[in-house]
């Protein structure tokens, strides 16, 4: 490994959020899927869990629309809804959906500087009434226009770069706040040990 691409990666891993994370509920397109996977990496989510239910597990994502960022990425697959939730449950504090409802609070005025997981249902049905009982809260984006709802790669990637802008002010990019075991098998998969 040259060291210049040891310095990138030592780099990238220095910015990795262990209290972010999103979770994808029946989404059926692997495209969308990938869409989702780049802008994880792009904001430093490492862990991506992926729950199919309802629709077969996916045995690969759309390769052009992610930039073989499932390389870097660590996927959790589920096909129990109550296995995936234990997990996720395990390593964040808060679970919030996206689904339009009276109750659901505007993305902005949610902390997402916090240990938090994003649910993004399926392109047709969105969160389902199960995925609901495991969240603390839904959320909405706030629009204007005739259409209610943004394709899912575009929803997630609106909400992501939110919490990262709020954990940018935080200064949570500034200091490597992934350690221990996680970061020691990452730097293993990596090749930087």
């Amino acid at each position: 490994m040259t060291p210049e691409r040891h310095k990138r990666l030592t780099t990238v891993l220095s910015h990795r959020q262990p209290d972010l994370t999103v979770v994808l509920e029946n989404v059926f397109d692997p495209h969308n899927i990938s869409a989702v996977m780049r802008t994880c990496d792009g904001v430093g989510i490492q862990d991506v869990y992926i729950l199919n239910n309802r629709i077969p597990p996916h045995k690969k994502w759309g390769y052009r629309s992610s930039s073989t960022a499932a390389e870097w990425l660590t996927i959790h697959q589920f096909t129990d809804p109550g296995k995936c939730f234990e997990e996720v449950r395990k390593r964040y504090s808060k679970i919030y959906a996206t689904r339009l409802s009276e109750n659901a609070v505007d993305l902005y005025n949610l902390d997402l500087s916090q240990s938090v997981a994003l649910v993004f249902g399926n392109e047709t049905f969105g969160v389902s009434d199960e995925i609901m009982s495991f969240c603390d809260g839904n959320f909405i984006i706030p629009q204007v226009g005739i259409i209610k709802s943004l394709n899912i790669s575009v929803a997630c990637a609106v909400s992501l770069y939110e919490a990262f802008r709020q954990k940018r002010m935080k200064g949570h990019y500034k200091e490597q706040r992934m350690a221990g075991e996680e970061l020691s098998k990452l730097n293993k998969a990596w090749g930087l040990e």
